[in-house]
């Protein structure tokens, strides 16, 4: 398990990026969700090492992630948001060169792992191609790929599908899901809220440095059970139902509208039907309460 208590980070000119950041997370796949600049990269940068909090703690499996630096990278594989490739190596020689960094100095060892891992990320047939000219998901698998050596306890991905082609993104959510286990924890980090109702068994919904909700995606859903509703409406009402409900969608076609909208406990008016909730709903029901309430 990984704990985090208290987790807080300030940047210069007092922006706050984590305001007292708690969570408990289980092996599998864990999704940190939310907005660009919701303090994301600074939580995952801190538990990867790469940056000090003003305050508060990390733990996982006895090994102190905020003051224990070697331990940390030990048990740890990072997937960084942007990720630098010597764009002349081959992707067999840079998984080589990253081994020969993390202290696999045998050569005949590094070669059967460097075979495993191409394997295991579906690059095999591109092992003598150089990077240049591989695709952004080929990229993001060989990141995958070098975040792997060692057998790593915790995986964090930040940001990782963005920029990808449907095909790519869901071959490495694919990828990611396939990962974890009951000894592996990955922290996906990630805006799209269709990445976390995809491969995530759990999930927290950060805005402002601050969490907002920890569960399971499926928790989420049930929270709005008989309360989001759709309906086709005169485009001159969109602004009344805006008013009185949650709109979570507005699509206009011609003098109408078709509105998706939370109303919890009653139908907004005749001509709205019952909709199955789905994650986005919550995720941009909950946001938006914080918004207009801040």
């Amino acid at each position: 398990m990984l704990k985090i208590e208290g987790l807080t980070k300030t940047y210069a000119g007092g922006i706050l990026a984590l305001n007292r950041v708690d969570l408990e997370i289980l092996p599998g796949v864990f999704g940190v969700l939310g907005p660009n600049g919701a303090g994301k990269t600074t939580l995952m940068k801190i538990l990867a090492t790469l940056l000090e909090p003003d305050s508060g703690a990390a733990e996982m499996n006895g090994i102190d992630l905020i003051n224990d630096q070697h331990g940390t990278r030990r048990i740890l594989g990072y997937l960084p948001q942007e990720f630098g490739f010597y764009p002349t190596f081959t992707a067999e020689q840079m998984l080589d060169y990253f081994a020969k960094l993390k202290g696999v100095l045998d050569r005949k060892e590094r070669a059967r792992l460097v075979g495993a891992l191409l394997d295991r990320v579906n690059l095999s047939h591109s092992r003598k191609q150089r990077l240049s000219g591989f695709s952004g998901g080929m990229r993001q698998r060989l990141g995958i790929a070098q975040a792997l050596i060692g057998q790593p306890q915790l995986i964090i991905v930040d940001e990782p599908t963005a920029g990808l082609d449907p095909e790519e993104r869901n071959r490495f959510l694919n990828l990611l899901a396939e990962m974890a286990s009951e000894n592996v924890l990955v922290m996906l980090s990630t805006h799209i809220v269709s990445d976390v109702s995809s491969v995530c068994s759990h999930m927290a919904i950060i805005r402002q440095g601050a969490i907002l909700a920890s569960c399971t995606p499926q928790q989420a859903i049930d929270q709005l059970k008989d309360s989001v509703w759709e309906a086709t409406v005169p485009r001159e009402q969109v602004a009344a139902f805006k008013s009185r409900y949650q709109v979570i969608s507005s699509q206009m076609f011609g003098d109408r509208a078709r509105l998706r909208v939370i109303s919890k406990g009653e139908r907004p008016s005749e001509e709205f039907t019952s909709a199955t909730p789905v994650l986005e709903d919550y995720y941009f029901d909950l946001v938006n309460q914080r918004e207009r309430a801040s």
